[in-house]
């Protein structure tokens, strides 16, 4: 039997594309706006759990994490004082708690409506 030599040749875009089968995405599906407020939702999340300040009214705070990648607290951006410590955070929401004059406040944040400082 005779060898047989294929010489594959790779077809180079030229603007640079790679995998993409050069489709339009529509941006108005359910899936891509279901991917858009994913992407948002990780992205505010990121924000907060790196420290990022954000403001509430007009004062603006920060969370600070604990050690050992425990949870932490939140605090005021400007001096570091400690205004309540953090139990839970979700993708959207943040759940924390502060005593006021000997009684537990649960304090409640949602990652959707915070205003980050830039």
């Amino acid at each position: 039997m005779n060898k047989v030599v294929i010489e594959v040749k790779k077809e180079v875009k030229v603007d640079g594309r790679t995998n993409n089968t050069g489709r339009p995405v529509n941006k108005k599906s359910a899936r891509q706006a279901r991917l858009a407020k994913q992407a948002f939702y990780a992205n505010v999340n990121d924000k907060f759990v790196k420290g990022n300040p954000f403001r509430i009214g007009r004062n603006e705070y920060k969370y600070l994490a604990g050690k050992d990648g425990n949870l932490g607290c939140i605090v005021g951006a400007e001096f570091g004082i400690h205004e309540c410590n953090v139990s839970y955070i979700g993708r959207t929401k943040v759940q924390g708690y502060t005593f006021v004059l000997g009684k537990k406040v649960n304090v409640e944040l949602n990652l959707k409506t915070l205003k980050f400082v830039k």
